[in-house]
């Protein structure tokens, strides 16, 4: 008899997002890709992982890829999309030194930014393709970011960095029209929405013993978006030649719960009344989950919800939890991503989830080493400082944050202060798979 399977393998993905979900049985398995991190991670990361896969499935035939049952892109951020990106161009056009194809993609889940704002017109993408390195999977120039809006920079730089990635999240769409891959399949091809149920909350059977709940995007919170983008666009007739930084800032102010990623509880069911399931956030915000888990009647007004796994959300900003979150979303085993860039993951985030949790049993998967990440954090630290000095020197009233301290800053710190947290650090290491089996 085949014994079921639902593993979590957890990729190194640089500042970014990259997973692999096991499931299915031992004879017939099922596979998910879950994100492909930024540039660097496809080739050193994930391209060998599938290479392993296959050779594991015995498809070392030329000829034979490894079935991938659903791709999904939590949102079109460069740091999530742009792995899928090299693996599509591959299958479009393999290297002839290999086998042919590494994988057959079955399913694609990916929500574009035309679909988000029910607009096919070319005004915003065209413009944005202007901004250059950031439209192909680089960094937004720097003299684009200094000049955003001051209300609320770390927002508003994510919106940016988003709707930069506008390009890359078509460019996925039409290569999986050139595969083909067929898109949203469980959705009759529509975009990926949590909406309200009319009596029980709706679970999608996704094959092979898997089923999805759609947590995020809300319907809600999309048709809001639509509204004001279509506003902004008539406000804004520049945006049809060139973004300014301006712009952007104007619109992340009105629409500070845009662009939501796809968020889903995955679940797998291991014996009559014990089922198991993972959270997957992508970067949606804390508060937004929590809804969109109320909306679909996951829980109840004000409760709380516990899963095996949680994928912590946007590789633990603490922009983007509350010790609020931690409480009434618990996990058996949470999952940083992250190295380090951008500050991630907090070193606030971690403590929130320490006092949140106290002393109950849990682990915590970082996927990179705790020094390494935080010779990254002080990186961000110092620039983000550099920064500060400068606009203050013009304008008086913005803060400058205090020199890195070790002591005070750096997430060794944070862990050697409180053991019962370091005793539940499990690390990512290169070139060996990380799994958490969640049929154990």
């Amino acid at each position: 008899m085949a014994d079921k399977v639902f593993r979590l393998e957890v990729l190194r993905a640089r500042k970014g997002d990259c997973s692999l979900l096991h499931f299915g049985t031992t004879t017939k398995p099922g596979l998910a890709l879950i994100d492909g991190g930024p540039k660097d991670v496809y080739e050193p990361f994930l391209k060998p992982r599938l290479k392993e896969l296959r050779d594991e499935a015995g498809l070392t035939d030329k000829g034979k890829p490894l079935p991938i049952d659903l791709m999904m892109l939590s949102h079109i951020d460069d740091d999530h999309v742009q792995g899928l990106l090299e693996l599509t161009a591959e299958i479009l056009k393999p290297n002839p030194d290999d086998d042919g194809p590494i994988v057959r993609v079955l399913d694609l889940w990916h929500n574009t930014f035309d679909d988000i704002i029910d607009n096919d017109a070319d005004e915003l993408p065209d413009a944005v393709a202007g901004l250059g390195p950031a439209s192909l999977g680089g960094d937004l120039p720097a003299d684009l970011l200094d000049d955003l809006d001051e209300a609320d920079v770390p927002a508003v730089a994510d919106t940016v960095m988003i709707i930069a990635s506008v390009p890359q999240g078509r460019q996925l769409r039409q290569d999986a029209e050139d595969i083909p891959i067929e898109r949203n399949v469980e959705t009759a091809g529509e975009l990926i929405v949590a909406t309200k149920p009319a009596d029980e909350t709706e679970v999608l059977d996704m094959g092979k013993g898997l089923s999805f709940t759609i947590v995020g995007p809300m319907l809600p919170e999309v048709k809001k978006l639509q509204a004001e983008v279509r506003a902004w666009l008539k406000k804004h007739p520049e945006a049809q030649d060139k973004v300014t930084a301006s712009a952007l800032a104007s619109l992340a102010d009105s629409s500070p719960t845009n662009l939501s990623s796809i968020v889903v509880l995955a679940e797998v069911k291991k014996t009559e009344g014990d089922t198991r399931s993972i959270l997957y956030t992508g970067d949606a915000l804390g508060d937004k989950i929590l809804e969109g888990l109320e909306l679909v009647k996951l829980i109840d007004e004000g409760g709380s919800i516990h899963v095996n796994v949680l994928k912590v959300q946007h590789h633990g900003s603490d922009r983007n939890a509350t010790p609020g979150f931690f409480e009434r979303v618990t996990a058996d085993h949470y999952v940083f991503s992250g190295n380090g860039e951008h500050g991630n993951p907090e070193r606030s985030t971690l403590k929130m989830l320490a006092d949140a949790r106290g002393a109950d049993d849990y682990t915590i998967h970082l996927t990179y080493p705790v020094e390494e990440i935080d010779v990254e954090r002080k990186k961000d630290w110092d620039k983000e400082r550099a920064k500060e000095a400068k606009k203050h020197e013009t304008n008086p009233d913005v803060k400058v944050r205090a020199t890195w301290s070790n002591a005070k800053n750096s997430l060794a710190a944070f862990l050697a202060d409180n053991p019962g947290v370091d005793a539940r650090i499990e690390i990512v290491e290169e070139g060996v798979p990380h799994t958490i089996d969640l049929l154990q």
